[in-house]
């Protein structure tokens, strides 16, 4: 995380649907991203993840399969560097739930999508990412 100002944590959520895996991701307004989230003073990263996942999706039973590894982007957003790990759910209805401290969600709209429709939809700085797992995930 060299030269980082900000660190967010979240992860690429897997599920498999007809027997092949989607990954969920949010908009917010015309951005696509995963589910992701400041890390607070203090916080571990991983535990971080896990709390954003469930403050944007409501899903909560998620396991790591493939392990605690991680993926970060290059810096964005004045110095931003978001940290993804990997975990499937295998139950479970995504949600947008509100927001307290906003009194809205956070995003406008979920979709569970293909790995290549999610390479279509999120920003360049998030393929890499997504590169990543498929090798995970195919190991």
């Amino acid at each position: 995380m060299k030269g980082a100002t900000r660190l967010s944590a979240g992860a690429v959520v897997l599920r498999r649907i007809d027997g092949q895996w989607h990954c969920l991701v949010l908009r917010a307004y015309r951005n696509w991203d995963f589910p992701k989230g400041m890390v607070d003073a203090g916080e571990e990263p991983l535990r971080a993840a896990l709390r954003e996942v469930e403050e944007e999706t409501g899903l909560t039973e998620l396991t790591m399969p493939w392990g605690a590894g991680w993926r970060e982007t290059e810096p964005y957003a004045r110095g931003k560097v978001a940290r993804y790990y990997v975990a499937e759910s295998t139950k479970g209805r995504a949600l947008l739930p509100v927001n307290p401290e906003l009194g809205r969600p956070e995003h406008h709209e979920y979709r569970w999508v293909t790995l290549d429709a999610a390479q279509e939809l999120v920003p360049p700085r998030l393929r890499p990412v997504l590169s990543w797992v498929r090798t995970l995930i195919s190991a």
